[in-house]
């Protein structure tokens, strides 16, 4: 009996301790009791009903991603080739996610599939080469819109890789290489023509500086004629100045001393033998100067008859 008691108690302790149940973050539980849905527990502590209730499914409420196999499509212009797609998807309703679809991730696999096939089958080659945004926004709406009664979101879709058939990569990766050399040419000749235009112009700035260089040394020089010149005639002007001032100083001084008309005379004569020993052929005479010359004569020969007696 004591053994039956021990074991019931510990049966009735596990039956207990079943019956709590603590949810975690970004989680979320389906409680079904007698086979019939009654709710969906949250974040936190809980206790349901032993025997008759239980948890149906653990749903995880976090974003999942999903990456598909490549599936064959053919485009509009008949070129089957492959591509392999990735979906992002997030559970929003637990009741409809657990009871509205048998396997949702296979549903969802089979959907993207035939979405991707229906948009390809629009789109020539170049089109689905360069058109993946495009494509991948499509797909998205296509399967959120179906997913919705599943309780699911899609909240992106990535097409991850495109293949196209050998023979296509082949003749894509020639049409890149021909694309390459074109532009390294147009590059090379870009190169080609810059360094020419800049040896012109650095010929033609050297022309400017030696043109300039020129003329700041002729005009230098102009300047220092000039200057020279201008420094000749200050010169000449001041000894002109400084004879005149003489001059004057002297007949100043003159009559300062209170000369008479014979000392005037004299000094008169005395400029008139200067001017006479230049190199004028031709001399003006003023008449003053010529009745003093006459005085002169007589007077020599006067003298010249005294010392002959």
């Amino acid at each position: 009996m004591i053994i039956l008691v021990i074991a019931l108690i510990v049966i009735i302790l596990i039956i207990a301790a079943s019956c709590f149940r603590i949810v975690p973050q970004a989680h979320a539980y389906v409680i079904e009791r007698l086979g019939t849905y009654t709710g969906t527990w949250s974040v936190g502590f809980h206790v349901k009903l032993p025997i008759i209730d239980k948890v149906a499914k653990k749903v995880i409420l976090k974003e999942q991603v999903i990456d598909f196999a490549p599936q064959p499509v053919i485009t509009k212009d008949n070129v089957t080739m492959r591509i392999d797609t990735v979906v992002f998807y997030q559970i929003t309703d637990p009741k409809s996610y657990c009871y509205n679809i048998q396997n949702p991730i296979v549903a969802i696999e089979n959907l993207t599939a035939t979405t991707l096939r229906n948009i390809i089958g629009d789109l020539e080659l170049d089109e689905t080469l360069t058109s993946r945004e495009i494509i991948n926004t499509k797909m998205r709406a296509t399967l959120d819109v179906a997913t919705d009664p599943w309780g699911i979101k899609v909240n992106r879709v990535e097409l991850k890789n495109i293949i196209p058939p050998s023979a296509i990569q082949d003749a894509m990766e020639k049409q890149m290489k021909a694309e390459r050399e074109r532009r390294e040419s147009i590059l090379i000749a870009e190169g080609e023509k810059r360094s020419a235009i800049l040896k012109a112009e650095g010929h033609k700035e050297s022309l400017i500086l030696e043109a300039e260089a020129s003329k700041q040394a002729a005009i230098l020089q102009a300047e220092a004629v000039k200057e020279a010149k201008i420094r000749e005639a200050e010169g000449e002007a001041q000894a002109i100045l400084k004879i005149q001032q003489a001059n004057a100083d002297g007949i100043r001084f003159i009559r300062e001393a209170g000369a008479d008309a014979s000392v005037l005379q004299i000094k008169s004569l005395e400029a008139f033998a200067k001017a006479a020993d230049g190199k004028a052929t031709k001399i003006i005479i003023p008449s003053e100067l010529q009745g003093i010359a006459g005085l002169a004569a007589s007077m020599g020969e006067i003298l010249k008859k005294s010392e002959g007696e």
